[in-house]
């Protein structure tokens, strides 16, 4: 087949498919070459060749057989240098003896076994580049032990945290790591928007059958972000079912969410007692620490692409403290600051730092106010607020206040003397002393750190 006769079967699907479908999944199509009986197609990624496998196949047989081409199947090949990654193969099934007419075309949905990635994963989401913190280990162990292919004991694995948190990174690395340990595997991972979409387009294009066979045939299955389809009835209670299918198969189930299964609204009873079935696991908002190390893992890559460029002392720290509720933002920031340091030939200081980063650090700047903590934690402590503000040194009141005293610190632009103006007038260098005597309490006392972590999560909220 020449590419001139391939570009007038092109015209004819599109009438067939209609011009939503065709730009979507027929023109990426690059044709290479047929040869004994086997029809090659390049495609940009594998997702798009899985895709037009399962759902265009017969379709295109049926009209390459009408221009008398002695073609038995397809097969869809992502070039080498298309994703950077080698070059891999997709083979669609083979022709019924009698191809369908295209006017009774029926979508084949026979599953592959390779990775089925209606989201295309991430290759930067990997193991390797997941920094592990105590607010995310839990979530990290349970999703390395999935990621690992054989049979756990908690099914669905439940991922939830709020946004730039991790749970994305965590469900492509376990997709990447699936895929490399046990590629028998049919792993569908996709959005619960996408699941939904597929629904709605079974259900109008009356190929329920195909859906229901389609998602009931993996062996793993990851949705991700499911609150979307709260309030969606129909969609909730076809999850519903396949969920039900793929556990009653031992088929493992890993899902994400910005909450925990009971306080997303609009989601059915039965939905969220399923979701709580198996292992739910929170990814806390990362601590200074964690923001720390990613920031630090960050730089190495940086450096990779700008090896004449060093972070001075105190870039990282400022950085870690002030852009602290979303790791995108942080990772976005240090990459901004790179980037320009390298432009303007100067090093990446405190004050390019200021410079570069104004509005982000504008946006990030804290709304939470020195009276606001001292409230806080004076109703966690069971104090009055008078008598952690006021002259009293006992040690029921000096605690809190200097807890009090390391949050505003940390949680406000203000500087040292402005907080110790709010303390009842107390002098810079004695909230200097106080940040510093929880500081070292923070690694020795765990209560310290708990009742810390507590606190900037309710300042926070």
């Amino acid at each position: 087949m020449t590419q001139q006769e391939w570009g007038q079967l092109r015209q004819r699907l599109l009438k067939t498919v209609g011009q939503n479908n065709y730009t979507n999944w027929i023109e990426p199509l690059e044709f290479r070459a047929l040869q004994d009986g086997i029809a090659t197609f390049d495609v940009p990624t594998n997702f798009l060749g899985n895709y037009v496998s399962q759902n265009f196949s017969d379709l295109i047989l049926h009209e390459l057989k009408s221009d008398s081409h002695d073609v038995r199947r397809l097969s869809f090949a992502v070039p080498a240098n298309a994703s950077g990654r080698p070059a891999s193969a997709i083979d669609a099934p083979e022709a019924a003896a009698s191809a369908p007419s295209s006017s009774s075309y029926a979508h084949s949905n026979t599953p592959t076994k390779s990775a089925l990635s209606a989201a295309p994963l991430d290759k930067r989401f990997t193991f390797d580049s997941f920094v592990v913190g105590k607010p995310n280990e839990l979530a990290h162990a349970a999703a390395k032990r999935v990621a690992e292919g054989g049979p756990v004991t908690f099914n669905p694995l439940f991922l939830y945290g709020g946004v730039g948190l991790g749970k994305t990174h965590l469900m492509h690395a376990i997709a990447w790591e699936l895929q490399s340990r046990r590629p028998d595997l049919n792993v569908l991972y996709l959005s619960a928007e996408q699941f939904m979409y597929r629904f709605v387009q079974a259900l109008r294009d009356r190929k329920m059958m195909d859906f229901k066979e389609m998602f009931r045939s993996v062996d793993v299955l990851m949705v991700d972000d499911v609150q979307f389809i709260a309030g969606k009835d129909s969609t909730q209670e076809e999850f519903f079912h396949t969920f039900n299918a793929l556990v009653d198969q031992n088929k493992q189930i890993i899902i994400s969410a910005d909450r925990a299964p009971g306080e997303i609204k609009d989601l059915e009873d039965r939905v969220k007692s399923r979701l709580q079935c198996g292992l739910v696991v929170d990814l806390h908002p990362t601590d200074y620490e964690l923001r720390l190390g990613i920031l630090q893992s960050k730089v190495e890559q940086q450096q990779i692409v700008y090896s004449d460029l060093n972070v001075e002392p105190g870039v990282l720290e400022f950085l870690a403290h002030r852009i602290s509720t979303n790791v995108r933002v942080l990772e976005g920031a240090l990459t901004r600051l790179f980037a320009f340091a390298s432009l303007v030939g100067r090093k990446i200081n405190m004050d390019l730092t200021q410079d570069c980063l104004a509005d982000v650090l504008r946006a990030s700047e804290r709304k939470i106010t020195v009276e606001e903590i001292q409230r806080k934690v004076s109703e966690h402590y069971n104090i009055r607020l008078s008598d952690m503000i006021g002259p009293k040194r006992l040690r029921s009141y000096a605690r809190p206040r200097q807890v009090a005293m390391y949050l505003s610190k940390h949680l406000t632009s203000r500087s040292l003397p402005e907080i110790g103006r709010r303390f009842g007038g107390r002098d810079h260098t004695t909230v200097m002393h106080g940040v510093r005597r929880i500081e070292e309490l923070k690694q020795s006392d765990g209560q310290i750190a708990e009742d810390l972590e507590l606190l900037r999560r309710a300042l926070e909220a």
